[in-house]
């Protein structure tokens, strides 16, 4: 296999790693210098192994491992996180942190100069620690406010779709003032889902509306979409055979042809158990990346294990090499995140 090929495939990755600093010898320090690593996700936790503390503890320990991070990257490594707000907050408040406020709690406010106000904060944050790429904001619908992942943890803006693209747009114009990419989660809507995806399989099709779709068609035609994270949801009237992070028929005939959106497409954790129970990992990044997705998260929390990049890219090469998935589209999603990175300088 032709190393530049190697190359592109390791920056379809936005892997999680365990610990808080760096070593020579470290898996990621590997990855990042031999396999060409797109980009890292930090936790505060290492639920592998039911932990407290994973990549961060204090606010000088992730500028240093950022620092760091970049270094080995030459300046070119997507840092994300999920720092929403609320209790998905993983700079969170007794680690010394920022307090922050759910998004929910804006919505309820319906201040969209507060909610700026609000972003502008975590973005000078997060700017300061070296993470350039938030994996918010969430714009799934509050359609049932006891959805155990959404709405029940405040994670949505309103149930009201206008709403939701109000106040994403204000969080998303503050980032972009401090040069801090965004991620639209999750496609096509988790907000009235019953189940977790965390947990287990997710079935959507009697429960989803066309509606949903609206703040992601809204936020790409206005030109506020860095980047979309599919959610692991099955949807019979959508693709009778795949949830969203592994069909076709979601990413590329919707998103992308229906919705016009160009930019970088990411899968939610493919190490969640609505993807695992059903698929194996390796199985799973290459239907993603056929079916449409650009980079591939495994957070590596879940479940760890520090050889999965290069099991991972070997798969990919693998799909090549038997034809189910085609080089041009691996090409093709390498450009896109170049694109992104550009972006951010």
């Amino acid at each position: 296999m032709p190393m530049d090929l190697e190359k592109k495939i390791g920056q379809l990755f936005l892997l999680g790693f365990h610990g808080e600093a760096l070593s020579e010898n470290h898996s990621i320090a590997s990855d990042i210098r031999e396999r060409n690593l797109g980009g890292v996700i930090l936790f505060d936790r290492f639920l592998a192994e039911n932990l407290s503390s994973n990549n961060i503890l204090t606010a000088s320990q992730v500028r240093r491992l950022t620092t760091d991070l970049q270094r080995l990257a030459g300046g070119r490594l997507l840092i994300g996180v999920d720092q929403e707000g609320g209790k998905v907050c993983r700079f969170a408040q007794k680690r010394g942190f920022p307090a922050s406020i759910s998004a929910a709690q804006l919505g309820e406010k319906d201040d969209a100069v507060l909610t700026e106000i609000h972003a502008l904060a975590t973005a000078d944050m997060l700017q300061c620690l070296g993470v350039n790429f938030n994996l918010a904001p969430v714009v799934d619908l509050n359609v049932h406010q006891d959805n155990p992942i959404i709405g029940r943890v405040e994670r949505s803006f309103s149930f009201n779709a206008d709403t939701v693209i109000r106040h994403a747009k204000a969080w998303i114009t503050a980032h972009r003032q401090r040069r801090i990419l965004t991620c639209l989660k999750h496609f096509p809507g988790h907000g009235s889902s019953r189940h977790d995806s965390h947990q287990g399989f997710v079935d959507i099709s009697e429960t989803w509306s066309q509606e949903e779709l609206l703040p992601f068609a809204e936020l790409i035609r206005r030109g506020l979409a860095d980047a979309i994270m599919t959610g692991h949801l099955f949807n019979r009237h959508l693709d009778p055979d795949y949830p969203a992070t592994l069909s076709p028929r979601t990413i590329t005939d919707i998103l992308r042809k229906k919705l016009g959106f160009a930019g970088i497409i990411l899968t939610d954790d493919l190490q969640m158990k609505a993807i695992t129970d059903r698929y194996g990992l390796e199985e799973a990044v290459c239907m993603a990346l056929a079916a449409g997705a650009d980079m591939v998260v495994i957070g590596n929390n879940l479940a760890h294990d520090p050889d999965i990049l290069d099991k991972a890219i070997r798969a990919v090469a693998r799909g090549i090499r038997t034809g189910t998935l085609p080089e041009e589209m691996v090409a093709a999603a390498c450009r896109r995140v170049q694109t992104l990175k550009t972006a951010m300088h």
